[in-house]
């Protein structure tokens, strides 16, 4: 492995030395989203393997390049999971890709993001100087807490080499309750149910082929799953069924997905308040599909609703980004990301130029 960190080192170096751009890539799972940079490709997937891993402790640490399956497959043997539920997008996505998404699974309102799990990492930076921060336990940092700011800078401040990993045991129980409710009865629902203690994990509710649904899934101890699926009633699910159907969920597999793909239809991800009622979308665009008991919301819509989808987001005190763009005009679009505050910015430009001063880690795939 030392092989294949000296030649991403050196092609880090000779980028940095010219200057000219370097597009970091794993499996490629995610280059759907955002911009994709220019410049000569740095392939991360031969820096893999896990490095260490002590079910005890519940820490791992892998090398970028390393598949997320086999991570979660090996957690998986010890009865152990991300928590998160790090969507794969498919088959060849990275651990290091994993971190610099920053994206989580239906269980992120609950359990935590990618971030909250980052204990610490390896980079190499601008410079081509490897550097270490963070550690192997959660008391490890004083200052900022450069390990979890990697988590979504999606590789703009440098190559990251290495992770460590705070990893839980899996829930000792699991259900899932389905409602039949339209959208403002299953966001009152989860809105009372958050405030009681509840084993609430993962929701989602759609409108799908003329019916309204709202899933719950509650996870934790055998007590407390049986418990509250009697006090929440609903019609329980079968588990080996509903399982597949919440990795769909995480996966953006499932049909109102692939519906709004069919259609050409652009796919937008709505942040917001968990506490905001239903949301009135531009004429012509259906109802989201809800996540994160009412904090998520992706809408799919075509290009001319973009800033009208920026203005509704804005307005219910969050944000709105494309995420996936289905339609042939939509990558030219000026309006993929909402625009943030010039001291927001000046941030960002400070922190780019500290790690990577010559501009050359993934240059335009965060321009808003």
């Amino acid at each position: 492995m030392e092989s294949a960190l000296h030649t991403l080192t050196e092609q880090v170096r000779a980028a940095a030395a010219h200057p000219r751009p370097l597009r970091i890539r794993g499996g490629g799972s995610k280059d759907f989203h955002g911009t994709v940079p220019q410049g000569d490709l740095l392939d991360t997937r031969a820096y893999h393997g896990i490095v260490s891993y002590e079910p005890s402790e519940l820490v791992v640490t892998a090398r970028a390049g390393t598949p997320l399956a086999t991570l979660e497959a090996l957690l998986a043997e010890n009865q152990q999971c991300l928590p998160f539920e790090p969507p794969h997008f498919g088959p060849g996505s990275t651990v290091g890709g994993m971190v610099a998404a920053g994206l989580s699974g239906p269980a992120r309102a609950s359990v935590g993001a990618v971030r909250d799990y980052v204990l610490g990492l390896k980079l190499l930076n601008g410079q081509a100087e490897h550097l270490a921060f963070g550690g192997q336990v959660m008391k490890n940092v004083a200052g900022y807490d450069v390990s979890r700011l990697m988590a979504g800078a999606w590789g703009t401040l440098g190559v990251i080499t290495e992770v460590s990993l705070k990893v839980l045991p899996v829930a000792p129980a699991e259900a899932t309750l389905r409602f039949e409710c339209d959208q403002a009865e299953a966001l009152r629902r989860l809105h009372a149910w958050g405030g009681q203690p509840l084993p609430l994990n993962a929701s989602c509710w759609v409108h799908d082929a003329g019916v309204d649904t709202l899933y719950v899934r509650l996870r934790g101890a055998v007590a407390a799953v049986e418990a509250a699926c009697r006090s929440m009633g609903g019609e329980r699910q079968d588990p080996a069924t509903v399982a597949a159907d919440w990795t769909a969920c995480r996966n953006q597999t499932l049909p109102w997905f692939a519906a709004g793909a069919a259609q050409g239809l652009d796919l937008w991800r709505l942040s917001l308040p968990a506490t905001t009622p239903v949301l009135t979308l531009p004429g012509g665009v259906a109802p989201p599909l809800v996540e994160w008991h009412g904090a998520l919301r992706w809408v799919q819509a075509a290009p001319g609703h973009a800033q009208a989808l920026h203005d509704v987001a804005r307005q219910a005190g969050g944000s709105a980004s494309l995420f996936r763009a289905h339609s042939a005009d939509a990558a030219s679009a000026a309006t993929r990301f909402d625009s943030i505050s010039p001291a927001l910015r000046a941030i960002h430009e400070r922190l780019r130029q500290s790690f990577d001063p010559a501009g050359i880690f993934n240059p335009g795939r965060m321009t808003v």
